[in-house]
């Protein structure tokens, strides 16, 4: 018999997973303080920031400990793998389709649709910010581009950007392909 394929939620942060930790094995050591898209970030920094927000989001909406991980700081490598082996376990529990998440900010939902909709698309998005700060490949998964254009498009042309997450919405040229239209309603020039 075979194992039940994992939910769409849990499928799509593997490819994301995947991607992301593929960019981080590649960085060159001397590349961990290159300059990265995001405004005064320095590639190290994508890191530290998935692993310091990331366990904080889960525990404060969901009792999740994600356990100690290394300091991003001193060895992005290992901190990011760590995050990304407690995320897998999370994802992997048998009670996951159980969990609940419930955030004052980011509401009610299924543990797997929380990670689904706030974890997934940042590490998603942060892998492009990685490579191009690295010099790596800044292929995104063209499938998981072409689901977040169409659910990134319909939102109000400013709603990214109030945020202070994200810069304004970028012009392109009318035939941009999915993962620069992307990056530009992310307020990335690619």
């Amino acid at each position: 018999m075979s194992a039940a394929s994992p939910s769409p939620e849990v499928a799509r942060w593997a490819v994301v997973a995947d991607g992301f930790s593929a960019r981080v094995d590649g960085v060159a050591p001397d590349r961990w303080d290159a300059p990265a898209p995001c405004a005064g970030w320095v590639a190290r920094d994508i890191v530290v920031h998935l692993v310091e927000w990331v366990p904080d989001l889960l525990a404060a909406g969901a009792d999740v400990d994600l356990g100690p991980l290394p300091d991003p700081h001193d060895d992005p490598v290992a901190a990011w793998h760590g995050l990304r082996h407690g995320l897998d376990a999370v994802l992997g529990a048998p009670d996951l389709g159980e969990r609940r998440f419930s955030h004052p900010q980011a509401g009610d939902h299924a543990l797997a649709d929380a990670i689904g909709t706030f974890v997934t698309p940042d590490v998603f998005v942060h892998t492009w910010d990685l490579a191009r700060a690295t010099g790596q490949d800044e292929t995104l998964d063209p499938a998981i581009v072409h689901e977040s254009v169409l659910g990134l498009a319909a939102l109000a042309p400013d709603f990214l950007a109030s945020t202070g997450q994200y810069g304004p919405r970028v012009a392109v040229a009318p035939d941009a392909d999915e993962q620069t239209r992307l990056l530009a309603l992310l307020g990335r020039r690619a």
